[in-house]
């Protein structure tokens, strides 16, 4: 009887610890069923679901938790695209066969343009990142929405920003470097946009 007894007490000790130990899969699942139906409201939905769905257990249900994760994901594209310019400048400047005029000066101006909008997008992530708790009175939700519409402005500068330098290889014939400069700075701008929704979309729901 003392055996049995033995085996059922460490029974009993051990099976609560398995389940201490079991991850809940719950807050995950909800956050990214969350994020995909916030990204249905989006330009590019695929686009947007993809680049957040890894933040679904720290976004689970907050629309401000999926709009600063937006804006750190286009921060972290604008500024790959801003050093992929940078290099690709000079490397254009300094090789033997240098980019026709028209390239150059296209290049030239993207990269100032895609260095334009990494300050307003960083600028926009700084100011969500000090925006305090709403706490539901008239004051608060009129002041944190004074403070969202810079952000709104910066994100639209910078989609701007970003539109602006492929409209700059217009005129340049087709080559490779327009052909590569302008197929990388449509996916950034696929995720500026995004990030642009969900942030219009978050101060909506929180102070419409």
């Amino acid at each position: 009887m003392m055996p049995a007894r033995r085996a059922l007490a460490l029974l009993l000790h051990i099976v609560p610890l398995l389940a201490a130990a079991s991850p809940d899969p719950a807050p995950r699942s909800n956050g990214a069923d969350f994020i995909r139906a916030s990204c249905g409201e989006t330009l590019y939905p695929d686009v947007c679901y993809s680049s957040l769905s890894t933040y679904a257990g720290s976004v689970q249900q907050s629309p401000g938790q999926l709009a600063r994760a937006a804006v750190a994901v286009s921060l972290a594209s604008a500024q790959k695209m801003a050093a992929y310019l940078a290099g690709l400048s000079r490397r254009s400047a300094a090789g033997p066969g240098a980019e026709p005029q028209p390239a150059s000066g296209a290049l030239s101006d993207c990269l100032t343009n895609m260095g334009d909008a990494v300050s307003e997008i960083r600028g926009s992530l700084k100011q969500m990142r000090q925006l305090g708790n709403i706490s539901g009175s008239g004051a608060s939700r009129e002041g944190f929405r004074f403070q969202m519409s810079d952000v709104q402005t910066w994100m639209s500068a910078a989609l701007t920003n970003e539109e602006t330098c492929t409209d700059g290889f217009e005129d340049v014939p087709q080559g490779a470097v327009k052909s590569d400069v302008c197929g990388r700075a449509g996916e950034v701008k696929k995720v500026t946009s995004n990030a642009l929704a969900l942030v219009n979309s978050y101060v909506n729901k929180e102070a419409p």
